[in-house]
């Protein structure tokens, strides 16, 4: 749906990534401004026997609020949530979070996968979904899943990606997706605003 002259309406951008995606996250997600106007969900592959730094590590850096998502958590917009280690992250009816320990997929709890395709369910073409560095095929399927329900879908440029294994695949399973270097896509959640997103950047297989 177009808002307004070359620009599309969103409500959420969902993230994931692997190897190589902590240092790219660190750039794109302070690009967000206090006004963009969406939720911000983010899936990285972690230890799951750890606890995640992740929050404090983006927090200092980021113009929205950054937290660990919980369970039953009602999404709001501006603001960032990270998939805790050992939980799947979904987005659930009425617009709220949900943590599973369901069983591994492609070999990792949080999955990518799990979380485009429920948020896709949830927000159908309102969705923004990307997919960093990684070096499995998790979030392939689930980047098509959005593309199939009319969301916005990216990947980072395979030739910049630390590991290209994860935004290839995604690229080959969800074609009309764009493949933008990191300073791109970070200059493009600049630009969101009141959920409003430019729609220029989203030229299939676009690199720069």
């Amino acid at each position: 749906m177009t808002s307004e002259a070359g620009s599309r309406q969103i409500e959420a951008v969902v993230i994931g990534g692997s190897a190589g995606s902590v240092d790219v996250l660190s750039t794109l997600l302070p690009a967000f401004g206090p006004a963009c106007g969406v939720a911000v969900l983010v899936v990285v592959h972690l230890p799951r026997e750890r606890q995640s730094g992740l929050a404090a590590l983006f927090g200092p850096k980021c113009r929205l609020p950054v937290a660990e998502a919980e369970d039953k958590q009602p999404l709001v917009p501006g603001a960032i949530y990270l998939a805790p280690p050992d939980y799947h992250l979904l987005v659930d009816e009425g617009r709220q979070l949900a943590l599973a320990a369901d069983e591994l997929v492609h070999y990792s709890r949080p999955s990518i996968d799990v979380l485009f395709e429920s948020a896709a369910d949830a927000y159908g073409s309102r969705l923004l979904g990307v997919v960093l560095s990684g070096a499995n095929d998790d979030g392939a399927a689930g980047l098509s899943a959005i593309a199939r329900a009319g969301g916005l879908t990216l990947a980072q440029a395979p030739e910049g990606a630390l590991a290209d294994t994860m935004p290839r695949a995604a690229l080959k399973a969800a074609p009309e997706s764009a493949a933008l270097s990191v300073a791109r896509l970070a200059e493009l959640f600049g630009t969101i605003h009141a959920g409003l997103c430019p729609q220029h950047a989203f030229t299939p297989r676009v690199s720069s």
